[in-house]
């Protein structure tokens, strides 16, 4: 039994063996963020790789991904024997997996939970089992008359791979399949193959990685692909929310994968409630509801299928965990039908905790009005996406708070301003955003039935919250600045970030975060800020070499310029390859490290031909794909490779291999009763040759080590890097926050300035919250946000 406290208290379980893992930390940072209250207490239970038990702080879940935890458990965490992990369970009111793949989804931890009568939440360890294999899923849900594909499955150590894989595809008339673990989960480890010899080698490499020890082969669907949640009522009934109709370009055989699940880009596009009719939506809810009640499941899981070209509908992956990131599936359809993050949380809590009887406490949904915060996410330039996931979790951390009563305002991308009512802040690109708002009074009626048949299934009895649900409202910029107390500016790059809006605001006599105009307009430019820091002449910081040139004059020159260039530039910077970057861009676009001339006039190639991104591989090094600005930059720097040490973490041990002396780092920098206090520098590792957009905003991706290691770096020489970053934060002109990213000698703390982001992002896991939280005091994100509006005066 639960011992009796003043709180609810709710045992989150993250991490594990498995390679979504990083998106189990995601999950278990929502749960925090949205379900702990003055009444919900959360403790975190963090499971490293092999499965070992930790108790961490709360602060400690805010680490990016888990390379960053397993480094640093020894320090942080508790280690917990199987008889501490139990007694800890048994002293909560009850337990919440939050982990993906094998553990924590195929029935791993829920039979250690039953034979420990810990009550959690979720299906039982059966039903995990059964619906977790995906072979086995199909071949049970075959066998109660569901429509399935075929399918074959290899084993690890058979000999047979060849021989049932030509068979499938000849027997199938197979053109193209897909080669997946037959344990994982639903993002990692999917291949797309046109042949059996294809498919054979993706099997090898699938069980050469241990992503399993048994591989799943089916065609490769043809038709429309969707996911539903379905939730458990308070009579035990499944209730399927409105489904997400996920629309890809097919046409390259691509797979649903990891980033374009979790990555907001225009790759993929997210229609909630689908363009289905409406014959096919209920048909689609009316099956996942039986096959729920089927498996045996209880509380919230999340169905993936395809509407095939015939009509008829596949369900092909089984979720009984389904992902919470703040824009995830189980958030935005349930937005669709009038719940908040908290809500539908809640929601699942507590018909978990009745169904298992376990008292749950009535939670008092009133909260004082705060004053109020608009935020403009958005844009229109290459970084719209991430400011739109900066600007989301700023609403969402600041609705946490007391004193501040934040609202999403959307900025498209024809410079329009739509007020965002809660149940379309959600979608993951700009694009889907502004289209929604667009035809809402089109779908308004269809959207309300949708809501209306979920509710009452739900056992929903109050009206929806009308301050959060409303219809969505079109104004000019202008409208909303002269309508606005304070304008907490969520945009990246581009006129969010240049000054421009700075300016507007201060002549508005508008409140709002980061530096002022003019250290915008400067700090945008890389070029001049690097012109400016020469000026300074502080000891220990220099700027980095490199020449600014006009992308036309580029782009109009000949072969046999552009290798002349080449032998020029190789000349004055003392270098022999380069970075390449817009000079007056965000941090992470277009960003790209080039050995020759010819990856020049590839490069320059993309960008006239106006790419969205350059594909991975393309340049030695490069691990993933690199956006592109939306329109060719105005000026390009082409600067001085600094060559780092190289530095890897594995088996949770920082691996050093010196080269140079030189590491990246980045730096944030905030502002406490009018002067710049920098916090502690991050080291920053990333897997290619520069940090990809993922490694730098995305959550449960990149390595960012918080504060650096002393057997690295002495703790003497970081404070001197301190003291440096906010000499120079303060020279600039920076007010309010600020993230530096750097190159820092290890030995004498010398600075190389990459470049400032008066607005850095504000993500969901973002580094500037790590080192906020390795200040003294520690700042939550929420504390932190508070902090930044509370300096300027409002």
């Amino acid at each position: 039994m639960a011992k009796k406290s003043a709180k609810f208290s709710v045992a989150v379980l993250c991490g594990g063996p498995s390679l979504e893992r990083g998106i189990s930390l995601n999950s278990a940072r929502s749960l925090m963020d949205h379900l702990k209250s003055e009444q919900i207490e959360i403790v975190p239970i963090y499971f490293d790789n092999k499965k070992q038990a930790y108790q961490i702080s709360q602060a400690q879940l805010y680490s990016n991904t888990p390379s960053d935890f397993d480094f640093k458990l020894q320090q942080t965490a508790t280690p917990l024997t199987t008889a501490a992990l139990v007694k800890k369970l048994r002293e909560v009111a009850i337990t919440f997996p939050a982990m993906h793949g094998p553990f924590g989804e195929d029935g791993g931890i829920q039979r250690f939970l039953e034979k420990h009568a810990i009550p959690f939440v979720g299906s039982g360890s059966k039903a995990c089992r059964l619906a977790f294999d995906k072979h086995t899923a199909n071949t049970f849900i075959a066998g109660h008359d569901f429509f399935t594909l075929p399918s074959a499955v290899l084993k690890i150590f058979h000999t047979d791979h060849e021989k049932i894989l030509k068979d499938f595809f000849a027997n199938n008339k197979v053109q193209r399949a897909v080669v997946k673990p037959a344990s994982g989960g639903s993002s990692i480890g999917v291949f797309s193959v046109a042949t059996p010899q294809e498919a054979l080698e993706k099997t090898k490499l699938i069980f050469s990685k241990r992503m399993d020890t048994r591989v799943v082969v089916e065609p490769f669907a043809q038709g429309k692909e969707f996911t539903m949640i379905i939730l458990e009522n308070q009579f035990a009934l499944p209730v399927a929310l409105p489904p997400t109709e996920i629309e890809t370009d097919y046409t390259e055989h691509q797979i649903f994968d990891f980033r374009r699940k979790y990555l907001p880009t225009r790759q993929v596009t997210w229609h909630c409630p689908p363009r289905f009719s409406q014959e096919i939506i209920e048909r689609i809810q009316a099956q996942g509801e039986q096959l729920f009640r089927l498996f045996g499941m209880h509380d919230a899981a999340r169905f993936d299928g395809w509407v095939l070209p015939n009509g008829k509908i596949w369900f092909c992956d089984f979720n009984t965990v389904s992902g919470m990131e703040q824009n995830s599936f189980l958030f935005q359809q349930a937005a669709r039908v009038g719940l908040t993050h908290r809500d539908v949380l809640q929601y699942i809590v507590q018909h978990s905790s009745a169904r298992q009887g376990v008292h749950f406490p009535e939670i008092s949904s009133q909260k004082k009005k705060g004053k109020t915060v608009t935020i403009l996410m958005g844009g229109s330039n290459s970084e719209r996406q991430v400011s739109l996931m900066s600007g989301t979790n700023v609403w969402l951390k600041l609705r946490q708070t007391k004193e501040y009563e934040p609202q999403p305002y959307l900025l498209d991308t024809h410079g329009d301003v739509w007020k965002l009512p809660y149940h379309l802040s959600l979608n993951h690109t700009v694009e889907e955003i502004m289209e929604n708002c667009q035809q809402y009074p089109n779908e308004k009626h269809r959207l309300e039935d949708f809501e209306r048949r979920a509710r009452i299934k739900l056992g929903l009895r109050e009206e929806k919250n009308a301050q959060d649900f409303f219809d969505p409202r079109k104004l000019s910029l202008n409208e909303l600045l002269h309508s606005s107390s304070f304008l907490f500016i969520a945009l990246h790059g581009g006129k969010g970030e240049d000054g421009t809006l700075q300016a507007a605001c201060e002549k508005a006599k508008v409140k709002f975060n980061g530096s002022p105009a003019t250290t915008s307009q400067l700090c945008m430019d890389k070029w001049k800020t690097a012109e400016a820091i020469r000026q300074l002449n502080i000891p220990g910081v220099q700027a980095i070499a490199g020449e600014s040139f006009l992308t036309s004059t580029l782009l109009h020159m000949t072969s046999s310029q552009i290798e002349a260039l080449w032998k020029k530039l190789h000349t004055e910077l003392h270098s022999k390859t380069f970075i390449i970057k817009p000079q007056s861009d965000g941090c992470t676009t277009g960003v790209a490290h080039i050995f020759t001339a010819q990856d020049l006039k590839t490069y320059l190639a993309y960008l006239q031909k106006r790419a969205a991104y350059i594909p991975k591989n393309t340049f030695h090094g490069q691990a993933d794909i690199i956006e592109l600005p939306s329109a060719a930059p105005k000026r390009l720097l082409i600067e001085r490779f600094i060559a780092t040490d190289k530095l890897r973490v594995k088996a949770n041990k920082m691996k050093h291999l010196p080269v140079s002396g030189w590491v990246e780092m980045t730096a944030g920098v905030i502002e406490v009763r009018g002067k710049i206090h920098a916090l502690a520098p991050s080291i920053t590792i990333a897997e290619g040759e520069v940090l990809t957009v993922e490694e730098k905003f995305q959550g449960g991706t990149g390595i960012n080590i918080t504060p650096p290691p002393e057997h690295l770096i002495q703790g003497s020489t970081v404070e001197k890097v301190r003291q440096r970053i906010a000499e120079l934060a303060t020279a600039l002109g920076i007010r309010g926050y600020a993230r530096i990213d750097i190159f820092v000698h290890l030995k004498t703390g010398a600075i190389h300035v990459i470049e400032v982001n008066t607005l850095p992002g504000l993500t969901g896991s973002t580094v500037i919250y790590h080192q906020a939280l390795a200040d003294q005091p520690p700042k939550f994100p929420a504390e932190f946000l508070s902090t930044i509006i509370a300096n300027t005066g409002y």
